[in-house]
């Protein structure tokens, strides 16, 4: 039996990973991915968060992925992920706004909830009557936006926040009572939160083990990835998820390391391996191993397959006629998916020519904005 993580060809070649049960049991961190599941359930009342209940895997000791011990309470301190304060500002909010041509009344789904900063601006302007439908993969995210809700809005009930992708978008908004939505926002970056997290290794700077899953029990780790991998299957995977040059010499230190039984655990061993294998150290510009961290996040959380299913099968069927779907996207691999979806299929009519980005003024405020593309698209 193998739990097998892929992403399917687009304009990339295919990776693909092979866990054994015996490598499952000595790391117990995978589930299968879509599979079908009951109805949601909601976790608390006043979170309005609702997380599938996942069905019974046939291995022993297996997280349970919504089983967590919700807060009786909450305060109105600021929020915080692994003890840091939330820092995350939601990407080109004023273009976000002007292309989804908000009103009152509306419905929206927010697929990609974070910290519930996009949410909050489309929450004022759908209200009075309008209902928001909050998704996001990362319950810890889920939670910071649940947070920001209540406080900004605590007297309004119009809006819904579920735990899952956004591929599972139909369910869930058939839970929240709604057939379709008016509007739909996807925002597939990294929240600034999730890249200050110290526990799951997103990003050199928190440091932290590598985990890098937006699902505790979703995949294997990044560490476990490093792990199994071959060297041909790690080239692959930093050539086509990180277009990384220096993608054999890694791999093939990486492999070395391997047999002198030094495992890659941590961010900072990650980051060592990196500059051994290219002999570029960290300097004032660009991390050297920005591209493998990238490689390595989009093939632990099957990205790009989310990112396609979505685009080709969920979004089409989800989207009322006449509505308007706005996606950000942050590296090309994503956006020539968006892209090629959207001038693919007869069903869409591009809103913008060319993709938005962001103003030069909120890139000095919010330098991780610098490499986003708005893209927008009316249902026909």
């Amino acid at each position: 039996m193998a739990a097998v993580c892929h992403a399917r060809k687009w304009s990339f070649r295919v990776f693909q990973v092979q866990v054994t049960i015996q490598q499952i049991a000595a790391d117990p961190v995978v589930d299968l991915p879509f599979l079908p599941v009951p109805a949601s359930r909601q976790l608390w009342p006043p979170a309005q968060i609702h997380s599938p209940q996942l069905p019974s895997l046939p291995l022993n000791n297996l997280p349970d992925p919504c089983r967590s011990t919700p807060p009786t309470t909450f305060t109105k301190q600021p929020v915080m992920v692994s003890g840091q304060k939330s820092v995350h500002i939601p990407v080109m909010p004023r273009e976000v706004l002007h292309q989804l041509q908000l009103s009152p009344g509306l419905s929206v789904l927010d697929g990609t909830a974070g910290g519930g900063g996009h949410s909050a601006l489309i929450l004022k302007h759908i209200s009075p009557g309008g209902r928001l439908v909050s998704i996001d993969r990362d319950a810890t995210m889920l939670e910071l936006a649940a947070e920001r809700l209540r406080n900004e809005f605590p007297t309004q009930s119009n809006y819904q926040l579920y735990h899952g992708s956004y591929t599972r978008a139909a369910e869930f908004l058939s839970a929240a009572g709604l057939e379709h939505a008016d509007r739909v926002l996807l925002d597939l970056g990294l929240s600034s939160d999730q890249l200050a997290d110290r526990e799951r290794g997103f990003g050199f700077d928190a440091g932290g083990p590598l985990d890098m899953r937006f699902h505790a029990a979703g995949t294997p780790t990044a560490a476990t990835l490093l792990r199994i991998s071959s060297e041909a299957e790690l080239v692959r995977m930093m050539e086509d998820y990180g277009d990384e040059p220096s993608a054999k010499k890694i791999a093939a230190e990486i492999i070395q390391r391997r047999s002198r039984g030094q495992s890659i655990e941590t961010t900072a061993q990650l980051e060592d391996c990196v500059q051994a294998a290219t002999g570029q150290r960290r300097g004032a510009g660009r991390n050297p191993a920005t591209r493998v961290f990238q490689a390595l996040r989009i093939a632990t959380n099957n990205e790009l397959q989310h990112v396609e299913q979505m685009m080709t099968e969920v979004l089409p069927r989800i989207l009322k006629t006449g509505g308007i779907a706005v996606i950000l996207t942050f590296h090309s691999l994503e956006d020539r998916i968006v892209k090629n979806a959207c001038k693919g299929h007869q069903g869409w009519q591009v809103l913008t020519k060319t993709p938005l980005e962001p103003t030069p003024a909120e890139v000095r405020l919010n330098p991780r904005s610098r490499s986003t593309k708005l893209r927008a698209v009316r249902k026909l």
